[in-house]
């Protein structure tokens, strides 16, 4: 059980080995792929923008290939994703999120599992979750990224 006195932890298991997993998170197609409908790198940070029109921009904290992604996210919280290579060749990918304002905490605990699931589609199934629609967003309560 997950509470507000803790970072938000999630973790899935994906098929795919983890340098498809790593690629997904480093590079600006592959969080095009799943994340956000733009997430380009400029100088060190990311530049997000989400199908409601919301941006954000994130400095990358850690780049560790196949190991490790961190990077500042909303309200300057401290996301983390590690990567535990599996003996099937697949990747446990666990999310952390530290730091995230108490006002916006349920949602971004619930938004995770949306992300993930998304990237599970992306790069185990080549499936794309979202719908792209601005008007059916997580904001109107749509289960989209």
């Amino acid at each position: 059980m997950q509470d507000q006195d803790t970072p938000i932890r999630w973790t899935v298991r994906l098929t795919s080995p983890p340098d498809a997993v790593y690629g997904m998170l480093a590079t600006d197609a592959g969080r095009a792929r799943f994340w956000a409908e733009s997430a380009v790198e400029v100088a060190g940070c990311i530049r997000f923008r989400f199908p409601n029109g919301a941006t954000w921009v994130g400095r990358i904290l850690e780049k560790e290939p196949e190991r490790r992604f961190a990077v500042e996210y909303y309200g300057d919280s401290r996301t983390s994703f590690l990567l535990a290579p599996l003996t099937s060749g697949g990747t446990d990918l666990t999310v952390m999120d530290e730091g995230v304002p108490p006002e916006d905490w349920c949602e971004v605990l619930a938004g995770w599992v949306s992300v993930l699931l998304a990237l599970k589609a992306a790069v185990d199934y080549g499936v794309d979750l979202r719908n792209h629609d601005p008007a059916a967003t997580w904001d109107q309560g749509y289960a989209d990224n």
